[in-house]
């Protein structure tokens, strides 16, 4: 029965315990939003640490809410809950005129000639990294978990074309660790630091992230460089603005966790689809053999890699869900929304919507093709890197990193799975494949 409020708008039901129901979304996500859709409608409400989520099934609802277009839902509130104490002040838990004044001095971090200096930075990294894998791994038997190295390999690269500092292996390796706690303790059911609990380890990681930074600041300061710390630290505005050194380690800080993180999973994400699908790996690597060694430019003009990419990101979307709090009371399709209360827009659930992509769970890159553009049957049918204001802003960085790795990848190596393979995806925080993605990979 649907319950009215006042003025008539409707109230959003949902199960009563939302924790069963939030760890079936963490490993049957569509199968399972699919239930709740059709048991409560395309707004339910789900109680999930601690507090009422009115979740969003639907393009029209989520256009609503991400384009926001009279700012009525905060990003800032919303991330601070699940984040905001180990990624304090990044961009995207900023709002409004702030937030607008924060992204207009980080926008020239990500410039298409800043691009293009990074791309160059990376590519020899790349290359060497990828003709370095392990011979014990490569045509030797063993299975090479795919995912383990991408995240090896993005972290050295984030370290290396945002950070430009020197690490050794262990200064890396602790860096990493640092990430993944801090990443990790935004969904702690025990949001207090009690000690050894992952609250207090995203805590310690924090810190040791900001003394890491500060420590190099000043030289980054003095020296420049090509890499995005030192055009955070000479960054302006067009008024002539410039971060402070606070600004610059919490934007760098949250910076290298988004650019490592999801990176890693879109390129797992492609090697996992094309490992099932070697007609379309075969397709992929014709044409990068064709191309040979490319810049920037020539990369972002693989159009076979390029659908592969887009396809693989509908269907593991890099950010499975984008919270938001509403600042005051509102309706959504006619929906009674409190002021204060959490709303939340999930891409990775989208993604799979039969009525805007047919046979979703199908891997069709062809989707993206121009006869087709799947993609534009709604204005948010494809929400990989969200919308709106808070669209993320490395995005482009984020899509040449990751078409420059894969297109290394294919003129280098051939990767299988067994048919009966399907790998086994974990919703905790950013989606992630539990058994790292094992493969058999041979040499060309």
């Amino acid at each position: 029965m649907t319950v009215t409020t006042r003025a008539g708008l409707k109230q959003a039901r949902g199960p009563v315990l939302g924790l069963p129901h939030l760890l079936q979304l963490r490993y049957h996500p569509i199968s399972h939003n699919e239930f709740l859709r059709e048991t409560y409608g395309e707004l339910y409400r789900l109680k999930v640490f601690g507090v009422t989520m009115y979740v969003t099934a639907g393009a029209d609802l989520a256009e609503q809410v991400l384009v926001n277009r009279d700012r009525t839902f905060a990003n800032g509130p919303a991330w601070s809950h699940f984040i905001g104490p180990f990624f304090h002040r990044g961009i995207m838990l900023l709002d409004f005129d702030e937030h607008l004044h924060h992204r207009r001095i980080l926008q020239h971090a990500f410039t298409n000639d800043a691009l293009r200096r990074y791309h160059a930075v990376m590519a020899p990294h790349i290359r060497r990294n990828l003709a370095q894998l392990s011979d014990a791994w490569v045509d030797g038997g063993q299975p090479v978990r795919m995912h383990h190295v991408f995240k090896a390999l993005t972290l050295d690269l984030a370290l290396e074309t945002f950070v430009g500092v020197d690490l050794t292996r262990e200064e890396q390796e602790q860096v990493n660790k640092a990430f993944i706690a801090a990443v990790r303790a935004g969904t702690s059911v025990i949001r207090k630091p009690i000690p050894g609990g992952p609250w207090a380890r995203g805590l310690k990681a924090r810190a040791f992230l900001e003394d890491f930074f500060r420590s190099h600041l000043p030289t980054k300061r003095r020296d420049g460089g090509d890499d995005l710390f030192a055009q955070l630290c000479r960054a302006q505005s067009e008024d002539g603005d410039e971060f402070s050194d606070d600004d610059i380690v919490n934007h760098m800080i949250f910076l290298l966790m988004a650019a490592h993180d999801t990176t890693t999973i879109t390129l797992s994400s492609m090697a996992y689809h094309l490992a099932k699908h070697p007609d379309w790996q075969e397709q992929a690597r014709a044409e990068s053999m064709a191309a040979g060694d490319l810049d920037y430019d020539g990369v972002l003009a693989l159009d076979v890699l390029d659908r592969v990419m887009k396809e693989s990101m509908r269907l593991c979307s890099p950010v499975p869900s984008l919270p938001r709090v509403a600042v005051r009371e509102t309706s959504l399709d006619g929906y009674h929304i409190p002021s204060g209360a959490f709303v939340t827009v999930s891409p990775y659930m989208n993604h799979y919507l039969p009525e805007l992509w047919p046979d979703p769970t199908r891997f069709d890159p062809d989707r993206f093709a121009p006869d087709r553009r799947e993609d534009r049957s709604h204005r948010l049918a494809f929400e990989p890197f969200g919308a709106g204001v808070h669209k993320c802003i490395g995005m482009h960085f984020a899509g040449m990193q990751v078409r420059a790795i894969m297109h290394e990848l294919l003129r280098g190596y051939r990767w299988s799975v067994p048919d009966d393979y399907v790998w086994p995806i974990d919703l905790t925080a950013l989606p992630y494949p539990r058994d790292g993605v094992p493969v058999r990979l041979e040499r060309l």
